[in-house]
């Protein structure tokens, strides 16, 4: 999947933008964002994420980064955040990572703990669990949002209609992804925006808020649920356009307040949705299947 670089604004080059979407989703929940960006003449690649745990996901992610050329900005949504974090280790195209309402563990830490470590996730009580037969011929569990939780939990800001459809429509996530530690923080070296949703039943606000904080990321919140990205792509589309040093940002909406901190003055607004489970998974899925400790 070889990229066109496309010449900036001032004179360079472009970096092509790399949108992973995370959990019971799919890459058609980054569409508001991928238009915005190619409009501005941005290569825009949405890659399928397996969501069957973060060793084979970050894997997936890093081979589609490897046949890029030219610079290379990272953005993941939820679980997606996990795994760039991964997948863009010891890759010098990689020049900055977004993440947008998501999960952004450092080498050594799981999911399900990192998931738990701040209250405010309820997506614990909304999950459906099903039980599934693995390649290797084991048997697994994948997990789903019950239909009728997942308005609230997941899209309380966008139109019941539009959940009922994404909810009918929502990719399975394996529980192993909650399981398996994190092998690398690209975070560590590499500057990183954040968007916390500060309205997230999914992902713990303050979870998103003490994540940015140890990776010294440039922040923006919006009081908004957890699909930031969708529900208000114009905010999610500017912010990574800072992230990939888009001339036009300069001036623009998102200001600076601090060393490293940023804050919104307007929001935009868009429909679709994306979801990503969060640290709630954990209590329930220890109790059920053995997960967890």
């Amino acid at each position: 999947m070889a990229s066109l670089t496309a010449p900036g604004e001032d004179g360079g080059v472009r970096p092509t933008v790399v949108l992973v979407h995370g959990a019971f989703a799919d890459a058609s929940c980054w569409n508001g964002v991928a238009e915005r960006l190619q409009r501005r003449g941005y290569t825009v690649v949405a890659p399928a994420n397996p969501l069957r745990g973060l060793a084979v996901d970050s894997a997936s992610t890093a081979e589609v980064l490897r046949r890029i050329a030219g610079p290379i900005v990272l953005v993941g949504h939820a679980y997606g955040g996990a795994v760039i974090s991964s997948a863009a280790a010891g890759n010098p195209q990689v020049r900055s990572l977004v993440y947008i309402s998501a999960f952004m563990p450092d080498r050594g830490e799981a999911l399900g703990p990192l998931g738990s470590r701040f209250p405010g996730s309820e997506l614990g009580t909304a999950l459906r669990r099903m039980p599934v037969r693995n390649a290797d011929g084991g048997q697994g569990t994948d997990l789903y949002i019950q239909d009728s939780k997942f308005h609230d939990i997941a899209a309380a800001d966008r139109p019941t209609a539009s959940a009922a459809v994404m909810a009918a429509s929502q990719r399975p996530v394996s529980t192993s992804v909650f399981e398996e530690k994190a092998t690398a923080a690209a975070w560590r070296t590499l500057p990183s925006w954040v968007l916390v949703a500060g309205r997230d039943k999914v992902i713990a606000p303050d979870l998103e808020r003490f994540q940015a904080r140890r990776a010294h990321a440039h922040t923006i919140e919006v009081n908004s649920s957890h699909m930031a990205m969708v529900s208000r792509p114009e905010t999610v589309t500017r912010l990574i356009l800072a992230a990939a040093g888009d001339p036009s940002t300069a001036d623009g909406p998102l200001a600076s307040t601090g060393t490293r901190t940023l804050v919104l003055a307007v929001i935009g607004s868009a429909a679709g949705l994306t979801v990503f489970v969060g640290g709630g998974l954990v209590a329930a899925a220890r109790g059920r299947n053995g997960f967890g400790r």
